[in-house]
């Protein structure tokens, strides 16, 4: 009995000294734009949150060090997976472009004066519509991200490689449109996996999309080589070889994927008790409110409904969808690049370069953005850059200009993008079911666009291809407009929670409970 009452005595001393340590650093929390410090029990506790015994027992250096590990656990065994397997994901998605120059279109008689080709890159993005809401909502509600995305790389992995066996154009565009609408299971529910605070957000969001930009400037490399190589070796052609070597990676590394990935915080096994129990209460100290729970928690259509009601919704779709139409041009860099007049292969080569610039400027921009907890800005200037691109390649034909203006428009409009996705999980965070819904369907309706997209880049409207640079800088504007009036509208809501005023969409479950529990929009 004395040895329980002392026991508790020596816990409420710690817990006083604990306070007493992190008060002092409420100035530090005010500075950093009312995101709280991760190791600040007493102001969680001002904000009405309280801790769980486990964690509220630690001292600041041991929260620390526990943090510190716990963060280094996740990012090693979560993100090199995740981007290993979204570089495949995209490899596998648009290596139709460089299976052109391999000898597709000759091999499958596609009729060079039609639309087929572009009509069999665009049917990928019908079933990629279709497939994205339900896979996220389907994913939230079971909460086994580590069995579900590998299961569907397993498959999209398979359709690939049966890519190869096409002998037509009808079973081009049948095998297309199924890769399509399984694909479009791994990059939103990806960045719903993502459990991180927001201030940690939106670098490991431009980490995961290096995985697509890495997959730019390897695949131009990996298809020299095999149209260089391969081309006839046991009766294949260079793009069939192309598609089986691609797909069977994707298949072994689906394998792999299995045994290594997390899942959410409650539901990862390999976390010991203590670190279970920080990865929730970090969630829940970032933005006052749980993530994950458990399926019993997680309404399908309650959260579809909340993600269509919500206006901010809508703005950020504008925002995503401007900027993935301007990306389009990806989808036919190839192309593109072949414009300024070499063969095949030093034309694939010549598409990485801009693929590795834009490695480097996501990172810095995505690193900045969360550094400074800034959003607008790190986007507008990215956009910038791009349409400043896309004005530079309808206007000139000359050799260099048109490499410059290739060089910007990569990574001009992903160094936004990449915030921009942030923005998203930033400004709709909870409760899940609602982020996984946004993210689904804006990232779906904005990659509709590479429907239409696919036809203003035929071979007859080189080497300008007036129309989409002017298409591109159209979409770009509009993102710009989208993001300057979420700027301001978010500035507002802030304003109204800092006066203790009920605001719809903000984590609150009673009037000024957002307020007091520390929320605020990133702007």
């Amino acid at each position: 009995m004395s040895n329980s009452l002392s026991d508790k005595a020596d816990d409420a001393k710690r817990q006083i000294s604990n306070e007493e340590t992190t008060i002092s650093k409420e100035e530090d929390v005010a500075a950093a734009g009312g995101v709280p410090d991760v190791a600040n029990l007493a102001q969680a506790h001002s904000r009405g949150l309280r801790a769980p015994d486990i964690i509220a027992r630690l001292t600041p250096e041991q929260r620390d060090e526990l943090e510190n590990r716990l963060r280094r656990k996740v990012d090693w065994r979560l993100l090199p997976m995740v981007i290993i397997m979204y570089i495949l994901n995209y490899i596998d998605r648009n290596n139709i472009a460089a299976a052109k120059l391999a000898g597709l279109p000759e091999d499958l008689h596609l009729n060079p004066n039609s639309s087929e080709f572009q009509t069999a890159v665009s049917i990928l993005f019908v079933g990629y519509l279709l497939m994205q809401i339900p896979s996220n909502l389907f994913l939230n509600k079971i909460g086994k991200p580590a069995i579900y995305l590998p299961a569907c790389m397993m498959v999209w992995g398979v359709i690939s490689t049966a890519t190869a066996s096409v002998k037509n154009f009808g079973g081009l565009i049948a095998v297309r449109f199924f890769l399509g609408f399984v694909e479009a299971a791994y990059f939103p529910g990806c960045l719903y996996y993502l459990s991180y605070t927001r201030k940690e957000l939106g670098l490991r969001t431009a980490m995961l999309y290096s995985g697509s930009l890495i997959s730019g400037a390897f695949s131009g490399l990996i298809s020299a080589g095999i149209t260089q190589n391969m081309n006839g070796v046991r009766g294949l052609g260079a793009w069939q070889w192309l598609f089986i070597i691609e797909g069977v990676v994707t298949i072994g590394v689906s394998f792999c994927a299995f045994f290594v990935l997390p899942n959410f915080p409650r539901t990862t096994t390999w976390l010991t008790e203590e670190e279970q129990a920080l990865a929730v209460w970090r969630l829940e100290e970032d933005i006052g409110e749980d993530d994950w729970i458990d399926s019993e928690h997680q309404s399908l259509w309650t959260g579809a409904r909340q993600a269509f009601a919500d206006v901010k919704t809508w703005i950020l779709l504008l925002l995503v969808l401007g900027i993935i139409s301007s990306a389009s041009v990806t989808n036919f860099f190839p192309a593109v690049v072949k414009t300024l007049g070499y063969n095949n292969i030093n034309t694939l080569l010549l598409t990485c370069p801009p693929y590795v610039l834009t490695v480097f400027t996501t990172f810095i921009n995505a690193w900045h953005a969360d550094r400074t907890g800034e959003r607008y800005w790190h986007i507008m200037g990215s956009l910038i850059v791009a349409m400043v691109a896309f004005i530079l390649a309808a206007s000139t034909t000359g050799l260099a200009p048109r490499y410059v203006a290739m060089m910007l428009m990569v990574p001009g409009v992903y160094s936004g993008f990449v915030v921009a996705l942030a923005w998203i999980s930033n400004t709709l965070p909870r409760p899940p079911a609602k982020r996984a819904a946004a993210l689904a369907f804006i990232n779906a309706v904005s990659n509709a666009t590479s429907i239409y997209a696919s036809y203003m880049y035929e071979d007859r409207m080189a080497p300008r291809y007036v129309i989409a640079m002017s298409v591109n800088c159209g979409t770009i504007f509009l993102s710009m407009v989208a993001a300057t009036t979420l700027r301001f509208m978010l500035i507002n809501l802030n304003k109204k929670l800092e006066q203790g005023i009920y605001v719809e969409g903000a984590i609150n479950a009673l009037p000024g409970a957002a307020a007091q529990h520390g929320f605020r929009f990133k702007v």
